[in-house]
């Protein structure tokens, strides 16, 4: 495999460089004094930004885009083998990196590299380590899976050892990572289009964990089933943590939780029998109040001043499309979220039910035909917690459609189970039927991975 030589800056392209990852790290590389240029399919905002940084964007992907000068080529696991650059960069003999190898060996430039990983929460407690860190002025390098606001990217280029890495498991990526510490938020089934099963998945992240040498640091949840099993023997220093009132014990855990009337959690940070501080959080639900335990834990593991970890915590307001304000419209609230898999979505509105709302409804649209169908009982159960519920299309991605699984399937079992439910197959048609539907004091969600954060947007502008 090519190694890149990350004090020579060369000229490189990235294929899918406008996905929240690969245009971080070509800013990144920019930083390090590289030429970048890139292609995707389509005209976005990140693009945009890309190109007011001096980065050349392509739209449409065209083996003319690719140049003998180029030294090496990043490439996305979305990108298939037959595509016309990948196939014209391998023509010219110039070397191509996938982007997880190529996230790997930028790691290895850094050694205090933390790897945040789990099946969900990744985008949420990154973003929270990372403006803990900032807080504390320890000028960490950040990657992230979505833009966070202080610093207007998914990516930052630091000048210290740090470096905070979102670290997925879809494909393993994460295997090709070299974490110095790591935070595992939780292991479910997830990515069955990849992955077996469940098992299949916990030995990932086992080895996954295997990568931490002595004195690196685990922080993971507590909860996880089988933790004994899965951490045995791990070189590694082992630090559990979870919410009071589970029943179980953990190294760190909040207690004396309370929320306020948007249901934005505050809580003591406990470190064994030692109160650490009074956190008080802008996000909402449970699940956060368990996401900044779990970076609050690792930020005091590694000796970050406890009036850093206070202020980021109380400051953060979110990752973007994470339960994510977009405005109001005609007296309704208007809120995006990434939530695609049942437990997500059932964190997202298990929360939502208790912020301020008259009737909350749920615009979802299903992300890939295969989890829409391995996890469809789920999908029932969890969009029921909904007041109503509106269905986009499948949101194919990756995949194609098998023409035995739609949206109009978890319409009629959702309506066979007793909710109120709308199957709209346009973006036009749901934004007509919400318009004329939601009254003032209700709050309305847009959920799922693709683009039905469009509808919202479509309706503000209304």
């Amino acid at each position: 495999m090519y190694e890149v030589n990350f004090n020579n800056p060369v000229p490189v392209y990235f294929i899918g460089i406008g996905g929240c990852s690969m245009s971080g790290l070509a800013e990144l590389l920019l930083s390090r004094g590289f030429s970048v240029s890139g292609s995707d399919k389509n005209h976005s905002t990140v693009c945009d930004r890309l190109e007011d940084m001096g980065i050349s964007v392509f739209y449409g992907q065209r083996a003319e885009n690719i140049t003998p000068d180029l030294k090496f080529v990043v490439y996305t696991a979305a990108i298939h083998k037959d595509n016309p650059e990948l196939t014209a960069a391998e023509k010219l003999g110039i070397p191509c990196i996938n982007r997880a190898d190529f996230l790997g060996q930028l790691m290895r430039q850094y050694k205090d590299a933390i790897g945040v990983a789990g099946t969900h929460g990744k985008t949420t407690v990154s973003s929270m380590l990372s403006m803990i860190f900032l807080e504390a002025g320890l000028d960490p390098t950040i990657s992230l899976g979505a833009v966070l606001d202080p610093i207007a990217s998914s990516a930052r280029a630091g000048h210290s050892d740090h470096f905070i890495v979102e670290s997925c498991e879809y494909t393993n990526s994460f295997l090709h990572f070299y974490p110095r510490h790591e935070i595992i938020l939780n292991i479910e089934a997830e990515h069955l289009d990849f992955f077996k099963d469940l098992e299949d998945i916990r030995h990932s992240f086992r080895l996954f964990m295997e990568k931490l040498s002595a004195g690196g640091h685990l922080v993971i949840q507590g909860d996880i089933a089988g933790l004994d099993e899965l951490t045995n023997g791990l070189c590694a220093d082992i630090t559990t943590y979870g919410l009071e009132g589970s029943g179980k014990t953990y190294d760190y855990y909040a207690a004396n939780i309370t929320y306020d009337t948007n249901d934005c959690g505050s809580y003591d940070l406990m470190h064994g029998e030692t109160l650490i501080a009074r956190i008080s959080l802008q996000v909402i639900g449970a699940h956060n109040i368990s996401n900044s335990v779990a970076a609050a834990a690792m930020a005091n593991l590694l000796g970050v001043p406890v009036p850093a970890i206070v202020s980021a915590l109380h400051n953060f307001i979110g990752a973007k499309r994470r339960f994510e304000k977009k405005g109001l419209k005609n007296g309704v609230t208007i809120v995006d979220d990434y939530a695609h898999h049942p437990s997500e979505i059932r964190a997202t509105l298990t929360a939502a039910k208790h912020y301020p709302h008259k009737t909350l409804w749920c615009v979802f649209q299903p992300h890939t035909f295969s989890r829409t169908k391995i996890f469809f009982d789920d999908f029932v159960d969890v969009l029921s917690l909904a007041d109503k519920v509106v269905l986009a299309d499948i949101y194919a991605s990756r995949e194609q459609d098998p023409g035995d699984i739609s949206s109009r399937d978890l319409a009629e079992k959702l309506q066979n189970a007793g909710k109120e439910v709308y199957y709209l197959p346009s973006f036009d048609e749901i934004e007509k039927f919400l318009l004329s539907n939601c009254t003032e004091g209700d709050l309305l969600i847009t959920m799922g991975a693709g683009d039905i954060a469009n509808v919202g947007e479509a309706i503000l502008k209304h």
